[in-house]
């Protein structure tokens, strides 16, 4: 993201403990297409946020954007030709237990949640 030109903050809560290889890998491309989407939608004049909190039987993951220079939503509605990010996102979570919700943020912006299960690592 940064490489494009888009900075983004990075918050975690918490103590990092090793997550489940399925979790890990869940948690992994759920902030990769966030970061996709806020590129693909918002552009590289988007401000991003990622928060991790590491809480007792989770991990909860929300990534945020600002909208852009405009403050439009970012990850609404696909292209046209369409896309499969956020129906991607709730598979791969449900897949491991948890869930994504994704939506416009009332200041502007797009944001998404995860909260996927962190029980200990095998």
């Amino acid at each position: 993201m940064t490489a494009a030109g888009a900075p983004v903050t990075v918050e975690i809560e918490g103590e990092q403990r090793p997550l489940p290889p399925a979790v890990d890998q869940a948690a992994y491309r759920i902030l990769q297409e966030s970061l996709t989407n806020v590129l693909r939608h918002a552009g590289a004049t988007a401000r991003a946020t990622v928060s991790l909190r590491y809480e007792p039987a989770s991990l909860a993951i929300r990534v945020t954007d600002d909208g852009g220079r405009d403050g439009e939503t970012s990850g609404g509605s696909p292209p046209a030709g369409g896309g499969h990010g956020l129906t991607g996102m709730a598979e791969r979570a449900a897949a491991v237990g948890g869930q994504v919700t994704a939506g416009p943020r009332a200041e502007g912006g797009f944001e998404v949640a995860a909260r996927l299960p962190a029980g200990e690592a095998r």
